[in-house]
């Protein structure tokens, strides 16, 4: 017999929500108002607070629909709490006492000792782990939604639950408090003093300075490997290095760095620049350096960074060294250009490039990693309404949106570094870099969200078209190498290797440990991390993994084996400018170094 009862119950339910939404609705118009009145508040922050409102309202109703399920967690929290309040009063006592619960491993939050020798700071640590654990996981037990929701729900349910860590407030972070008693609150102050430095800097997309910004120089301490400047156009500089090697291998390298940030992460120092290695081992190196585009470049799209990109890189590089096809490599979005421009020039009928390798570069977007959660047609709509009001997508939202995916790490670490300890920011090239990024053009970025993220064409046959060509991934050829690493979270190793069963030709699955930056600078000299291989590639990513071997070190000898068939006979080295190109300037060029907030005035 139909449960009735519990039926009209559901139907209140969500006939009350159905009252809030709304309500809700008029709170979001508002905000909305408001918040477009604001000059330093753009669409796409605007879309995000919507988002999150309306994952919370979702929220509210999926636990009011299951309230056994809500009575039942509380219920086991309460008996935790009795738990911890018990083992509290042994240590009272002086009895010793298991903790409860402890901080998952890897949480660096509560590394401070006072965290478990105080009794005080113990309770609240625990207290916190258990409330904030409890709630993840009843929010993690909504099923009734799809995969994109769900992830919602669980991103913005995280950003509240680590922004309420007791480790973010002076009175309740052992360490802070401790500091602030023995500064008499100077630490405070200077605290103070920094957050209105970096809100002065960014007020419109604040970001928590991470690292010591005049402790580098793009060409001095950082991108220093010695090469010129050949060949540039309006989208890019093109880098020849110098050769340090008595022969070279006949054919040439071009490496296509991704264009939301600058290459030199590629070339930090000389001790891990995978550019100065390639260049070691006796390759011709180049390399694109892009453009930091500002409000002129509105109308630039994604073709037209294949045309005056990797397109126009290889007629320069045969005017540098003679030979008409390279070995490429993309990094990123940097992969997936190089995976569109071969299927484009598998269309066309032109064989310029040898071997691809693709550094952990999405090419299916089915699941695109946590920068997914920011994806749907609504806020990509919103950002499209921002881009053709300014032109450009300023790359700090970029940067602060990619941050609060790794918000403990990236976000809140500093703001206790920074702003409760008053401590001035380290010198890291690293997060130099990472703070150092680029604008995107309206076209292409508005074209990007839409076409790879939320709709996945690059995987359908015909799905983008590229200078009138209409191209198919599944058509390439070309023996490719996919490094991927197994804890990214922006370009997901089980992603990447879908991407990697499109292609038609030979290809090597290569996984290396860590993630989407430390997984693939990795030098052999550091002996870390390690990589799985496997020669067959199966349907199934599990299956890959599951056979695959594990090796120690880096993956860069495997690479450099695997592409010793490729690389052709030794010859003579080229020196940068000594054929058809002149030299323009010295590496690193000009372009790298025009930073986002003078980008913007051009």
């Amino acid at each position: 017999m139909p449960n009735t009862g519990s039926n009209m119950a559901q139907s209140a339910i969500k006939k009350v929500f159905s009252s809030f939404d709304n309500v809700a609705n008029q709170y979001r118009k508002a905000l909305d108002s408001y918040l477009q009145k604001n000059p330093n508040v753009d669409d796409s922050q605007i879309n995000t607070v919507i988002d999150m409102m309306g994952s919370f309202r979702d929220i509210a109703e999926q636990l009011a629909l299951h309230p056994f399920r809500v009575a039942h967690t509380d219920v086991e929290l309460i008996k935790n709490h009795a738990k911890l309040i018990g083992a509290t009063a042994n240590r009272l006592v002086g009895k010793m006492a298991d903790p409860i619960v402890v901080p998952e491993k890897g949480d660096h939050r509560f590394g401070d000792e006072d965290w478990s020798d105080n009794m005080v700071f113990d309770y609240i640590k625990q207290a916190y782990l258990l409330n904030s654990n409890a709630l993840m996981e009843l929010v993690d037990s909504l099923e009734d939604s799809n995969t994109h929701t769900h992830d919602q729900f669980m991103f913005y349910s995280r950003q509240i639950v680590n922004a309420l860590s007791p480790s973010n407030f002076p009175l309740t972070n052992p360490e802070v408090l401790k500091k602030t008693l023995s500064s008499g609150g100077v630490n405070l102050i200077d605290g103070f003093k920094q957050f209105v430095d970096d809100y002065k800097k960014n007020p419109g997309m604040f970001n928590v300075s991470m690292t010591d910004f005049t402790a580098f120089s793009v060409g001095k301490n950082v991108a220093t490997t010695p090469g010129k400047v050949v060949f540039q156009n309006e989208m890019m500089q093109l880098i020849q290095y110098q050769p340090t090697t008595e022969k070279v291998n006949k054919t040439p390298l071009l490496i296509i760095p991704p264009w939301i940030n600058k290459y030199y992460i590629l070339d930090l120092k000389e001790k891990n620049s995978l550019i100065k290695w390639l260049v070691d081992q006796g390759n011709t190196v180049f390399i694109i350096s892009w453009v930091n585009p500002g409000p002129s470049y509105r109308d630039t799209g994604f073709e037209d960074y294949m045309t005056q990109g990797p397109l126009a890189a290889l007629d320069a590089i045969e005017k540098a060294t003679g030979e008409s096809e390279v070995n490429a490599i993309g990094y990123c979005v940097g992969g997936t250009l190089l995976a569109s421009t071969l299927a484009w020039l598998t269309a066309k009928r032109k064989k310029r490039i040898k071997s691809a390798t693709y550094l952990t570069t999405l090419i299916d977007f089915s699941d695109p990693g946590g920068i997914g959660v920011f994806i749907n047609d609504n806020s990509i709509t919103n950002i499209e309404k921002r881009l053709d009001k300014v032109g450009y997508y300023d790359g700090r939202a970029m940067a602060f949106s990619f941050n609060m995916l790794r918000e403990n790490d990236l976000f809140w670490s500093f703001v206790i570094k920074n702003y409760l300890k008053g401590e001035k920011p380290a010198p890291f090239d690293l997060l130099y870099w990472n703070s150092d990024g680029t604008n995107l053009p309206a076209k292409m970025h508005g074209y990007y969200l839409r076409n790879m993220y939320l709709e996945n064409n690059l995987v359908k046959p015909g799905g983008i078209e590229l200078e009138g060509v209409k191209i198919d991934i599944s058509k390439i050829k070309t023996p490719a190498y996919f490094l991927s690493t197994v804890q990214d979270h922006i370009a997901k190793w089980k992603t990447t290797y879908k991407g990697a069963l499109l292609h038609s030709g030979d290809v090597k699955f290569v996984l290396s440990g860590s993630g989407h930056i430390a997984g693939v600078v990795n030098p052999p000299a550091q002996e870390k991390y390690g990589y799985w291989t496997n020669s067959d590639l199966p349907e199934e990513s599990d299956l890959w993994f599951k056979a695959a071997q594990k090796h120690s070190g880096s993956w860069w000898n495997d690479w450099k084996e695997w592409s010793e068939q490729f690389a052709g006979e030794k010859v003579e080295p080229r020196i940068p400018g000594d054929r058809e190109l002149n030299v323009i300037e010295d590496a690193p060029g000009s372009y790298v170094k025009l930073r986002i907030a003078d980008a913007i005035k051009n």
